[in-house]
């Protein structure tokens, strides 16, 4: 194909000076119709209308010829698309209290399908992550808009035992910050509790991730450190939103753990506040309208972002309507085709 290209190039560029001579030679011929009179004595279109009509059809082809012999270099274009885009990083509970049966059938199984429709409903463009949480927290998946792998991480997700909401929040942050290619600091060997909870804070990467959210899904109950308030307090200095879904009753349920029966219910006061810190909303599993705002409302972030798209079958297009315009002129004036 290569080998085109010159002669491709030559055509265009002469395009120009056979309008030229094709112009000068109707010029004359209409010069010599005025001196000879018309064919049989026929009354003849004045000069200047006689030369529009002759040049305008040719001229028309010209343009058209040009235009496909550009389309066929696969030209692209620069084009401001608007698109829903960033990722949304899907944090589980998976504490003990998540086998309560005040779901259906589980407070976990509940977990899981709201999930998966979260994630069926989500635009191509949108990069999905999930990680777990109980006492501590985990990345079960990296980011990524392949829905079949984050569906199946989903399905690989299995209650455990105590629950720290800021470790889920923190894991979260540090996978986001990861996906945007920064790089974490080796965290040290600490001796305390205490002193392992402030190093789980400080050790977060600094900058802003607008574009990203975190959907945290969860009973509200916290029985381990960090401070979630800290944790949300945390997403809120990177710009990143923490919305919060309610599973379970706020009635509550017992529960069978390790042979000790336990109290546990929805914390709702728990996950509001965390929402509210973050500039997200709180969602409850038990009302309809809550779960459909949740599959319809919770995007990163609506961008203007400049695409290059191939623009060869537009200028096809318009080629074509060239030619067209140029035949339908010829037909129309000459009865003829140029």
């Amino acid at each position: 194909m290569t080998f085109l290209w010159p002669a491709m190039l030559l055509f265009v560029l002469l395009v120009p000076l056979f309008l030229l001579l094709y112009t000068r030679y109707q010029r004359r011929r209409e010069r010599s119709t005025l001196n000879f009179g018309g064919p049989g004595g026929m009354q003849t279109p004045g000069p200047a209308t006689a030369a529009r009509r002759r040049i305008l059809p040719v001229a028309f082809y010209l343009a058209g010829l040009t235009i496909l012999i550009i389309a066929l270099a696969r030209p692209q274009a620069a084009i401001n698309l608007p698109r829903v885009e960033g990722t949304v990083m899907l944090v589980f509970d998976v504490s003990g209290s998540m086998a309560a049966e005040d779901g259906e059938p589980t407070r976990m199984e509940a977990a899981k399908a709201i999930a998966r429709e979260f994630v069926k409903r989500q635009p191509a463009t949108i990069q999905i992550g999930v990680v777990s949480f109980s006492d501590s927290g985990f990345t079960v998946q990296l980011p990524t808009n392949d829905q079949d792998t984050v569906l199946a991480a989903i399905d690989r997700l299995e209650p455990q035992r105590g629950t720290s909401l800021a470790q889920g929040i923190l894991a979260s942050l540090k996978t986001i910050a990861i996906d945007a290619g920064q790089d974490l600091r080796a965290q040290t060997v600490l001796q305390t509790p205490a002193q392992y909870d402030q190093e789980l804070l400080t050790d977060l990467p600094e900058g802003s991730f607008p574009a990203s959210v975190i959907v945290l899904i969860s009973d509200g109950e916290n029985n381990e450190f960090p401070d979630p308030a800290a944790a949300a307090q945390a997403a809120t200095d990177r710009d990143v939103r923490i919305y919060t879904v309610g599973v379970g009753s706020t009635a509550g349920t017992t529960l069978q753990v390790e042979g000790m029966t336990v109290f546990t219910r929805l914390e709702e006061a728990n996950l509001q506040q965390l929402s509210q810190l973050s500039g997200g909303t709180y969602y409850s599993a038990e009302r309809e309208e809550d779960l459909e705002a949740v599959y319809g409302e919770i995007t990163p972030q609506l961008v203007i972002k400049p695409e290059k798209i191939e623009v060869t079958a537009v200028l096809t297009g318009a080629s074509l309507l060239a030619m067209l315009a140029g035949g339908l002129f010829s037909l129309l004036w000459f009865n003829r085709l140029p």
